[in-house]
């Protein structure tokens, strides 16, 4: 069994999803051709949100799980496709699985999914996918300028209309439509770069 170098260590940060570049398809298409220097820098690149989805999903044994997923990538990497996929959302993915076993192992749920408002007991799964999704929909949110965030939130979040939202945040009728249309074009893009 390969076991991954203890210098890989997760930062304590969650770096914004991109669209690969064509320097990251060649490290990407390294790593699938089984170059452990390309794991290195795509553990470089991604740890940070894995650890950020796994600390999330299992709390404290998070790191544990970083590990597990980095090695379960490493083990399946023929099966990474580009053309489906970026690499984060890939091992975003992976995590979501990683973090089920665990949890089912340890009979725990997600910290931050436990308790529903409806008492509804929801199996894991659907708790940890309710996690995932919310902290990757957190994680556009934060890509956005903060007036553009604020007009985004208050229309849909809020249900405000344009002429309301211009009205309260004393901005141009113009000016509030096209933060709406370009906050929701670069949500849809780093959406679709994390698709998980």
């Amino acid at each position: 069994m390969t076991t991954l170098s203890p210098v890989l260590t997760p930062p304590r940060y969650i770096p914004v999803v991109v669209s690969s570049s064509p320097t990251t398809r060649s490290v990407e298409q390294r790593f699938v051709a089984g170059d452990q220097a390309a794991l290195k820098e795509i553990f470089d690149q991604h740890a940070g949100l894995v650890n950020g989805v796994a600390r999330r999903l299992v709390g404290a044994d998070s790191e544990d799980l970083v590990q597990i997923v980095f090695l379960a990538a490493w083990n399946s990497r023929h099966r990474f496709d580009a053309e489906r996929g970026a690499m984060g959302s890939w091992l975003v993915g992976i995590t979501r699985f990683k973090a089920i076993d665990h949890l089912r192992a340890k009979g725990r749920r997600p910290p931050s999914a436990g308790g529903a408002a409806n008492d509804r007991e929801i199996p894991v799964e659907e708790a940890v996918g309710q996690v995932t999704d919310r902290l990757i929909l957190e994680q556009a949110l934060g890509g956005l300028s903060s007036e553009r965030r604020q007009v985004v939130e208050l229309a849909f979040f809020a249900d405000l209309t344009h002429s309301q939202i211009s009205d309260q945040l004393a901005l141009p009728l113009g000016t509030v439509k096209s933060h709406v249309r370009r906050g929701l074009q670069t949500l849809r893009e780093a959406l679709e770069g994390s698709n998980v």
